[in-house]
């Protein structure tokens, strides 16, 4: 079962994408935030502490993952769009198989160093038994996690993102049930919050290999799909690699600027610390309008359909850029009370209202380097999105943070300005290279 988002209206095409996807990304965020609430009404500040710790080192693996999963979704939907119905089974066979066994090696290794890794990451003293606990479960659960978003990805590559997120939905309320049986009705701590999540992950693949196996009829894997072929699983891997190291490194990057910030007290701390959750969560339509725009330029691209794809990263980039602008308004009036909800603390309001009303600017120009970088996967480039992203992290955004905290050392207002300017830079990188690779086209088109 696909949807070939070939035809008819483009934004109609990126709505119906996008507005599941969104859903999706928002359910994936409160999936995270009840653990961490629920663990908060049963358990002490040391059981919160370790899954508030595990849960930031799950959330670096999974984004990793979902970029490796970008390639499958890139060449799924470049083989819908040629209409090649034993391509798409190749590739999704080949996906299980490869993804299998990285997360099973992953599972094996992590769980080998669950010690040195909650060393490693400063985990208090008093927190560091229960994390241990928290991590080896969620580290023996890496299969299946990786399952749930290999065959999401598969789904979004046939252009269908609202499947994904019934499964993410029955995932995210069978958590929080079992979280409350488990912190609840057992005591179980961080280690009931962990055994809660990979349950929730395991019935969530059940669910969608059952579902697959009903619903898909011609693009059914076959037994032979299955045995690794470098010519399928290379250019999963051409795609997906650089996206994972990519997103891997921006992470670093985030990590990098916690910690100068860190070194300037408790309350800029905890301000950088509660604008950057605000900020993920609005970039859900950003990172909403990249996965359409992987998903449903490969499909026009697949189909030698150029003008429609390219037609798919402008009106993208247009919404991406409209929403950016409003909130970047709407949030230079509402920034303070946004950062009370989180902290009532007045200097913690205070140096977050601040550091929210510089840094919510990013959204404009993250926005775009976003769509760019959709489109650039969907042409089966994405070393350029890595490329841009890196220049962006090394020259702008972590020097720009460590300079600015230097030079203004009574406000945080101007760090937010980094990230902004490294978005812009990216953006500017993007555009240029997007105008190189459109002449290339006409040129191999007109030959």
């Amino acid at each position: 079962m696909s949807f070939n988002r070939t035809t008819g209206s483009v934004m109609k095409n990126i709505l119906l994408y996008v507005l599941p996807y969104l859903l999706s990304y928002f359910l994936q965020t409160l999936y995270g935030m009840a653990d961490l609430y629920i663990t908060g009404q049963f358990n002490s500040t040391a059981e919160i502490t370790a899954v508030s710790i595990g849960s930031q080192v799950m959330h670096m693996l999974t984004v990793i993952i979902v970029g490796l999963a970008m390639g499958t979704t890139v060449i799924v939907g470049q083989s819908v769009g040629e209409k090649n119905n034993g391509r798409i089974s190749a590739a999704a066979g080949n996906s299980f198989t490869l993804f299998f066994i990285l997360s099973v090696l992953a599972a094996f290794v992590l769980s080998l160093f669950t010690d040195e890794i909650v060393e490693l990451i400063s985990t208090p003293k008093e927190a560091c038994k229960s994390t241990g606990n928290y991590l080896r479960i969620c580290f023996l659960g890496i299969p299946f996690i990786t399952g749930c978003n290999i065959i999401s990805a598969i789904f979004r590559g046939l252009g269908d993102s609202k499947t994904p997120m019934i499964f993410v939905s029955t995932a995210c309320l069978l958590n929080i049930v079992l979280d409350y049986i488990f912190l609840g009705c057992f005591g179980l701590g961080a280690s009931g919050a962990a055994i809660s999540t990979v349950a929730a992950q395991i019935f969530s693949v059940v669910f969608s290999l059952c579902f697959i196996k009903k619903s898909w009829k011609d693009i059914s894997p076959k037994k032979g799909d299955f045995k690794l072929r470098r010519k399928i699983y290379a250019p999963l891997l051409k795609v997906g690699i650089p996206v994972a190291l990519q997103d891997g490194f921006i992470q670093v990057a985030f990590i990098i600027i916690t910690i100068i910030v860190n070194k300037r007290g408790l309350s800029d701390a905890a301000a950088v610390g509660i604008v950057e959750k605000i900020i993920c969560f609005i970039f859900l339509v950003p990172s909403s309008m990249l996965s359409a725009v992987s998903a449903l330029a490969a499909q026009n691209f697949g189909a030698g359909k150029i003008d429609r794809a390219e037609k798919t990263l402008i009106y993208a980039a247009s919404i991406c850029f409209v929403f950016g602008l409003s909130v970047a308004i709407v949030f230079q009036f509402i920034a303070e009370p946004v950062v009370a909800l989180f902290d009532g603390n007045p200097s913690v309001i205070k140096a977050g209202g601040e550091y929210l009303r510089s840094y919510i600017v990013d959204t404009m120009f993250a926005g775009l380097h976003f769509c760019f970088s959709g489109y650039f996967c969907a042409l089966g480039k994405s070393w350029i999105s890595f490329m841009h992203n890196t220049i962006s992290i090394l020259l702008v955004r972590i020097p720009g943070a460590y300079f600015l905290s230097l030079y203004f050392v009574d406000t945080i207002y101007p760090l937010g300005f980094a990230a902004m300017t490294g978005s812009a830079l990216s953006a500017a990188i993007c555009f240029w290279v997007f105008l190189i690779l459109k002449r290339k086209m006409k040129r191999q088109n007109s030959a």
